[in-house]
Parts: C-alpha cells; structure tokens; sequence
C-alpha cells in the first residue's frame, strides 16, 4: 500500500472534473478517471469531490454499493488521510476536547453493530464477519490471511487504526496470527493451559512461605490474600494503562503492531477462542520482574504468600476471562460481570476495565453504564 499522506484540506481542493478526489475510511482516492464510467453519473460524485464519503457509502438508502464497486474504489486510492480531523492528538497530552470528540466518534461505529444491541444476552454470540466483504469495506486487514504480516506492508493513520481495531469480527476458528510454522503454535493456548502450568507453581510459592515460618501461620494466610487483592488491582491498571493506551499511543506502524500483538487483536476479534488466555511464554516475561518486585518489597515469609496468591489471582482472572466470553456463565455474579465485560466489547472500550470484578472500577470512577448516554473516564 502507498504511504502517500495528505490533509483534508488538500483533499478539499480537488473537485473538479480534470481532479476530483474523495476520502473513504480515512483513505484518499483519485477518482477522476472512474467518473464518466460511475453508474450514477459524474454529477453525483462531483456533489461529493474534496469530500468524506464514507457515511454516504455505508448508508443504503442514500446509493448501496456492491462489492464489485468497492473493488473498483480500490485501484483509485492514492494515499492515506492524515490530520488533525483524522489523527489523534500525538503529544503526551491530548487536548481534552478532541479527546472527547474522537471518543464519541469512535463509540458511533460500535452503534452500527447488531452486536451493541444483543451483548446482554444470556447466549450471546456475534455475528460472523464475510471477511472479502470486511477487507473491501474497511480495507483494513484481510482476516483471510496472516495479520501480523500485513502491518508491515500497510499504513494507517492512527485514528483510523483504533477505529478498525476495536469494531470487532467474529470468525468461527481461530484467525491466522503469524502465519509461520514455528511461531503461529506460540500465539495460541488452550484455557486450561493456565490452571494446570501456574497452580503448582502457586503452590510451589506458598509451601516456601511455610518451610520458612516452619508450620501454618496468620502471616502466610494474610499476605497470600494480600497477593490475590494486589492482582485484582494490577489486572485493572495493566488493562487501563498498559492495553488500551490509546490515546497516548505514538503515531507510527510499528507502536500499532506492538499494539495490536498486546491487546489490540483481541478487540478486534473478542471471540477467538485460543488467544483468551495469555500465552505461557509472554505470561513468565511478565512474572518474572513481578515475582522479583515482591521479594524487594517483602520479607520472604510475606512475599512467597503474597507471590502465590497473585498467581491465583490471575489464574482466577483468565479462567473468568475465557468463561465470560465462551459459556451461558451462572446467575451468581457471572451473569453481570459477562453482560459488563461484552458492553466492554461492543459498547463502550473506554470504561469497564475489570474482569472478575468491578471493585477498582468502582474505585477509580470507570464504571460502565448501559442505560446512561456514553461518556469517557479519561
């Protein structure tokens, strides 16, 4: 794809019929040859020249598109859109105001989905996503291949990649990730990967706890709980922060694949079954400086508890993950925790941050409301 980049304004000064351009999904578009051939008529483009035609494309009523045009659209893109219309704000502190505005304009796509008005189901299960429709719609990434590939031969702007990334698609197996023989295996991992490889080591933790104090103590029994609690809050800071630093996410392809790899593709497809859970190796890159963090910290006889209890703590966050996502869950509790988790999905990404629970969000004011106009908490 072309990295070619140009302003709306620059957009804005060809619309005539020896130039005329237009803007679709933040793409650009020299569609000057393709006028006297468009079935509608050259009129009806030159109504639009030096425009954003992607609300007119998208709506039936006004002209519905086949694939074959969108096809067509296709061989006229020129370059990519890119300024302060179309691009969040890049320094380390976004203007408030457009802020918000991006917000509300990124929330309007989720509306658009069948699936913002259905996640409250019990049974809840999305739609699945035509992925040659997708591509020629979106022109995005072709979920019919690798996707990690393609961030190095496409660009996008940084708007129009937080856009596309958290509408999400469902397919009904699990997407290519990689698409190569040695690491496509290490992206995927079964749920029951997480209990059966981080139990035994929780245990392995808490038993040093014990040998150390040499019989059962209040102490090892406090801190272990001390160690779940800390988890439940370094599950709401990691996924905040760390997972949905969108607004503070550089503009540039490499800090969107870096992105997308994190949390970004899970966004994108919720439903993919073996990339629920984290994979064993990213998840002992993580544990590793934690582990040490709570020796420096911590006595020994505290921070094996409380070293074991995280790892129970997270153990009981990815289970509940996969469980909220791929099961009719109980009444008990689960019931709403997968109602709020899906509204996560295909509501409202800027509020909702817990998974097991809602305590920290409730703490930091990042609850998410379903009946109440949607507003950030940023």
């Amino acid at each position: 794809m072309t990295t070619q980049r140009y302003t709306s304004t620059q957009v804005a000064t060809h619309t005539s019929t020896k130039s005329c351009w237009i803007i679709y999904n933040n793409k650009v578009y020299d569609v000057t040859e393709f006028m006297m051939d468009h079935p509608g008529g050259d009129d009806l483009i030159l109504d639009y020249a030096g425009k954003d035609v992607t609300a007119v494309m998208k709506d039936v009523l006004e002209h519905e598109h086949s694939e074959a045009a969108y096809d067509i659209l296709t061989d006229y893109c020129i370059g990519i859109l890119d300024d302060d219309n179309s691009s969040c704000v890049s320094s380390a502190m976004p203007d408030q105001k457009h802020t918000s505005a991006l917000h509300r304009q990124r929330m309007q796509l989720l509306e658009e989905l069948e699936e913002s008005k259905t996640y409250g189901q019990a049974d809840f299960h999305p739609q699945e996503t035509d992925a040659l429709t997708d591509i020629k719609t979106s022109q995005f990434l072709d979920l019919r291949k690798a996707l990690i590939p393609q961030f190095f031969t496409s660009s996008f702007t940084k708007e129009f990649y937080l856009e596309q990334v958290h509408k999400p698609r469902y397919l009904p197996t699990p997407a290519i990730f990689f698409g190569h023989p040695l690491l496509e295996p290490l992206s995927k991992t079964v749920w029951y990967i997480v209990p059966l490889l981080w139990l035994p080591l929780a245990a392995y933790q808490f038993s040093n706890s014990l040998a150390i104090s040499g019989e059962f103590n209040v102490l090892s029994g406090v801190s272990f709980v001390l160690g779940v609690l800390i988890w439940t809050l370094l599950e709401y800071l990691l996924h905040r922060f760390f997972f949905h630093v969108d607004d503070y996410l550089p503009d540039h392809q490499m800090a969107f694949l870096i992105h997308f790899t994190l949390h970004g593709f899970h966004h994108y497809l919720p439903m993919d079954r073996l990339r629920l859970v984290m994979p064993p190796t990213l998840g002992f890159a993580l544990a590793y400086p934690l582990f040490n963090l709570g020796h420096f910290l911590f006595p020994p006889v505290m921070a094996y508890a409380v070293i074991a209890g995280g790892i129970v703590g997270y153990v009981m966050y990815d289970c509940t993950h996969y469980y909220l996502h791929h099961a009719k869950v109980l009444e008990f509790h689960f019931k709403e925790m997968k109602k709020y988790h899906m509204a996560h999905h295909y509501k409202n990404y800027e509020d909702g941050y817990g998974i097991t629970s809602k305590l920290w969000d409730a703490v930091f004011g990042t609850v998410l409301s379903y009946a109440s106009p949607i507003t950030s908490s940023k």
